[in-house]
């Protein structure tokens, strides 16, 4: 039972099994609907999750600044400005 003859019973099986299968009438506009209500919910929750991360950010952010401390740093420290008489040009060589 094995070769042509297997196949050409298994085909018949499955065509009649396929003459008996009938589409709803509106099976395509049922799926399309149900994707299109995924698509428009996985577009909402990105748009809440960039929301929240850019929320969250801007409150780490503005965390940090509030706990800068008050006195100026180190790098903006500028007591002793040297003035513009401590410039020396740079002098060619050979000069």
């Amino acid at each position: 039972m094995s070769g042509p003859d297997t196949e050409r019973r298994l085909r018949e099986a499955l065509e009649a099994v396929a003459r008996e299968v009938r589409p709803a009438p509106d099976a395509y506009r049922t799926v399309r609907g149900a994707w299109l209500r995924r698509e428009r919910r996985r577009r909402l929750l990105l748009a809440v999750l960039i929301a929240v991360v850019f929320a969250l950010a801007t409150l780490a952010g503005l965390w940090v600044l509030n706990h800068a401390p008050a006195a100026p740093g180190v790098i903006f420290n500028d007591r002793t400005s040297p003035g513009p008489t401590s410039y020396a040009p740079p002098v060619a060589p050979g000069s």
